[in-house]
């Protein structure tokens, strides 16, 4: 099954589940308990921590919720902050970091790569946790729009719909979708 966010980030090869943590959460969960899929994959878009360049397809199966707050040594979690998909298709594997929230700290985001952590997207940890919880491999297919920076959603909409365009073109040449 493939699976997008959904609003203005939609395919017409995928099911949308929402917009963030919750949304996406809740909306896979009652997705699998009424047809259990036997592989899932996300598309969709992320923003760069700076090791990625504008329109770069990152594959992965990992995926942690590291605030920034947790950055700046202001909060802790007793939760664990990575959840990985037993998918054993994937090879190079970049943590997708998700929050509620986009980041536009660009000095502070450098951190993230300190941790491994080198894109973020809204849904992806939620979705993995999901699958996690159904035994259900996951692997998310990102296409970065933009920096994590102040321009960050002015880039977003900018690069938006050459992205989901280079991201649909990958998805044909690598068949995984026809």
């Amino acid at each position: 099954m493939i699976i997008c966010a959904g609003r203005n980030e939609t395919f017409k090869f995928a099911n949308a589940m929402g917009v963030g943590l919750i949304e996406s959460a809740i909306n896979l969960t009652k997705k699998c308990l009424e047809d259990k899929p036997e592989f899932i994959i996300f598309v969709g878009s992320a923003g760069s921590y700076g090791e990625h360049e504008i329109f770069d397809i990152v594959e992965s199966k990992s995926a942690s919720n590291i605030e920034l707050s947790f950055l700046s040594n202001d909060s802790y979690t007793p939760l664990d902050k990575i959840a990985q998909s037993k998918n054993e298709m994937l090879r190079d594997d970049t943590i997708v970091n998700s929050s509620n929230y986009i980041s536009t700290n660009e000095e502070l985001c450098k951190k993230y790569n300190e941790y491994g952590v080198g894109i973020e997207n809204m849904e992806f940890f939620s979705l993995v946790q999901v699958a996690n919880e159904f035994n259900i491999p996951i692997a998310g297919v990102f296409i970065i729009t933009n920096y994590t920076n102040e321009n960050a959603h002015k880039d977003f909409i900018k690069n938006h719909k050459i992205a989901m365009e280079k991201l649909s073109e990958y998805l044909l040449n690598k068949n995984i979708i026809k």
